[in-house]
């Protein structure tokens, strides 16, 4: 890594057209992420500063970064700009947004009103983005099915070492069935995918900024919403999340997003969209675990499971999976360590 890491220091500099003499000798971790991207800060010397990104090209798609980078720009969100791209070596220089994440800014409800009303305002400018502006991948069927099988693979099977059955996993693919249609049936927009308070870098002027959006797809309206409202590492009062729910849907409703979508069906739209989604990362955070070795992650399972399990309580068509759920697993996540420190 040390040689990949000093031929990024000397690419950047190129980029940049200084000399070594214009910044310090070593770029600084600045922070990994759930994926194989690492980023450093170049302090030069004149007080500015530049984020240099290195996602090896075999393991990270940055066609995908760039070209989302690109439209999120054009449609004036506020995403760091793109200042170099080495294709070959998957190197990318970008603008520094600082260090200030949302997350630790919310001290409490009325903070998270605050900044979170603002997000929503983000989000609508993405979500207005014409489908012709754009040929982004769609969150269709067998993209979401995909993800919520990453549950009975990693967290029952490899997290908990629960092998299911035939009638389990029949079970469970009607579940999955039932969330994608509701899913599919919402209208569909311009997705980040990672809308939450750790993708959110909080700038000069408390705007908001966004980071990891190379994901993004055309998918349902809510998905980010709840991203963000029942986000995996902050939770709140359910009346303050159902009047968040109300206060994004009256803003989508003056922008012509939500045409014909009533009040409940929205809820249960935001509902079914955030079981489907802490479904998927309950697989998630037990693959990054088992298999990349980031068990910081484990400590954020227990309110994905809070969020997983309340929500699916409120609707009879769940009724079966969470008797399937108390029974079977319940008393294997009980025995976790991760578990445990939680209580």
């Amino acid at each position: 890594m040390d040689h990949i890491l000093k031929e990024l220091h000397s690419w950047c500099l190129q980029q940049l057209s200084l000399s070594p003499a214009d910044a310090v000798n070593a770029l600084a971790v600045v922070s990994g992420d759930a994926s194989f991207r690492r980023y450093y800060r170049l302090q030069l010397n004149d007080g500015r500063s530049v984020i240099a990104v290195h996602a090896p090209p075999d393991k990270e798609d940055n066609l995908a970064f760039a070209t989302v980078q690109a439209l999120l720009h054009k449609h004036g969100a506020r995403v760091p700009a793109l200042l170099g791209w080495d294709k070959p070596r998957g190197f990318l220089l970008q603008e520094d947004f600082g260090d200030q994440l949302l997350w630790p800014l919310l001290v409490n409800s009325a903070a998270a009103d605050h900044y979170y009303k603002q997000a929503f305002r983000v989000m609508l400018a993405m979500q207005r983005i014409p489908s012709g502006q754009h040929s982004l991948p769609a969150y269709d069927e067998t993209r979401l099915t995909t993800e919520m099988k990453l549950f009975p693979e990693w967290f029952v099977g490899g997290l908990l070492g629960y092998q299911l059955d035939s009638a389990e996993r029949v079970m469970l693919d009607a579940v999955f069935s039932l969330l994608c249609q509701r899913a599919l049936a919402q209208p569909q927009v311009l997705v980040h995918r990672d809308f939450h308070s750790r993708n959110l870098m909080v700038l000069a002027g408390e705007r908001l900024g966004m980071i990891d959006f190379q994901d993004a797809v055309v998918g349902p309206i809510s998905y980010d919403l709840v991203s963000l409202i029942r986000d995996c590492y902050i939770s709140w009062p359910e009346e303050q999340v159902d009047d968040w729910i109300c206060v994004y849907r009256r803003m989508a409703m003056q922008e012509g997003l939500l045409a014909g979508r009533s009040e409940a069906e929205f809820c249960q739209d935001v509902d079914w969209m955030g079981l489907q989604r802490h479904i998927k990362v309950l697989g998630i955070f037990a693959r990054l675990n088992l298999r990349d070795g980031k068990s910081a992650y484990l400590a954020d399972l227990p309110l994905v499971l809070e969020y997983t399990l309340s929500i699916a309580s409120r609707y009879p068509e769940f009724d079966e999976f969470l008797a399937w759920f108390d029974s079977k697993l319940m008393p294997l996540i009980c025995q976790q360590s991760w578990f445990k420190d939680a209580e």
